[in-house]
């Protein structure tokens, strides 16, 4: 006899019918229900239910038997809790993604934990970097990988990768003929701008217009990548992205290096500085493997009140 029979036994007893029992609860079909069932009775030795106009019912042997199949049950379940409670447990470790990055950090970051540490359960979230920083602050994330926000004392950001800009237009712009843009050219084109979702990336584009004495008012505002893929190829307007937008650029929209001293934004691994987790401080001891960013690099000058601590 085996416990398969036993639940098969009791979801027919329950639901009083087999045909009910076996799309409802079981997932099986009607005749291999009936087969299992009278394997049952043979190996008990007399019989159980009978059919009857109003469905399936037990018999006196079926009544006893069924309190006796449930207790047996119990204690099975009871058994199986008791020794996964005895069992090492697991350990969730929450790591947050800016929404891009995961195809360029997610499998760096889970080498790192996997390869010395099995048992974690690893949680992952996609989002934007404001809403990752106040993961983070609300203990809902342990670590994330974003921009460094402004205004967040709780949190502590490492630098690990420094992205450069990259001017991304229509394929077909005239622009794109030439594999380098000077910022200036850009002056009379429709320009697609960031929301207040990005602010490092936005005051950094802004910046870098006025340092070139562009004047500049988007013509739209973008909270995403798809968004300013597609506002691009619809208006046939410019951007400026950090490069690992070039990873999910359509074949209508292209990108070209820009003349001269190009500007960039860092991308950094926050967490809060008030965090016990025994996980986040082994993933900050080697997050100096995967780092594109000297170690002690100060943050940039707006976010200078956060400085990478050496983890």
């Amino acid at each position: 006899m085996e416990l398969r029979h036993l639940r098969y036994f009791i979801a027919v007893a329950e639901e009083g019918s087999v045909t009910l029992a076996a799309e409802r609860r079981l997932f099986t079909s009607q005749p291999s229900l009936s087969r299992q069932l009278k394997d049952l009775e043979d190996e008990v030795g007399t019989q159980l239910m009978v059919r009857s106009p109003k469905g399936i019912e037990l018999t006196p042997a079926g009544r006893a038997f069924l309190e006796h199949a449930r207790l047996a049950l119990a204690q099975v379940d009871a058994a199986r809790d008791a020794a996964r409670r005895a069992g090492p447990s697991t350990t969730t470790f929450a790591l947050g993604f800016l929404t891009g990055e995961e195809v360029a950090w997610m499998g760096k970051a889970m080498k790192l934990l996997r390869t010395e540490l099995p048992r974690i359960e690893v949680t992952i979230s996609s989002q934007h970097s404001p809403y990752l920083a106040e993961g983070l602050v609300q203990g809902k994330l342990d670590a994330a990988f974003l921009r460094a926000e402004e205004n967040m004392p709780e949190l502590e950001f490492i630098p690990v990768s420094r992205e450069p800009l990259r001017i991304i237009m229509p394929s077909d712009h005239p622009l794109a003929e030439s594999e380098q843009v000077d910022i200036k050219d850009i002056a009379n084109e429709v320009f697609i701008g960031l929301s207040d979702v990005a602010t490092p990336l936005r005051r950094t584009v802004e910046r870098y217009l006025a340092d070139n004495g562009l004047d500049i008012q988007p013509t739209h505002r973008v909270d995403n990548l798809t968004q300013a893929m597609s506002l691009v190829s619809s208006t046939r307007g410019v951007a400026l992205l950090p490069s690992y937008a070039e990873a999910f650029l359509p074949w209508s929209v292209t990108s070209r290096h820009l003349a001269g001293e190009t500007p960039s934004v860092q991308l950094c691994l926050g967490y809060r500085r008030s965090s016990q987790s025994p996980i986040l401080r082994y993933f900050l001891s080697r997050i100096a493997e995967i780092s594109e960013v000297p170690e002690g690099e100060v943050l940039d000058d707006w976010a200078g009140s956060h400085r990478p601590h050496k983890a």
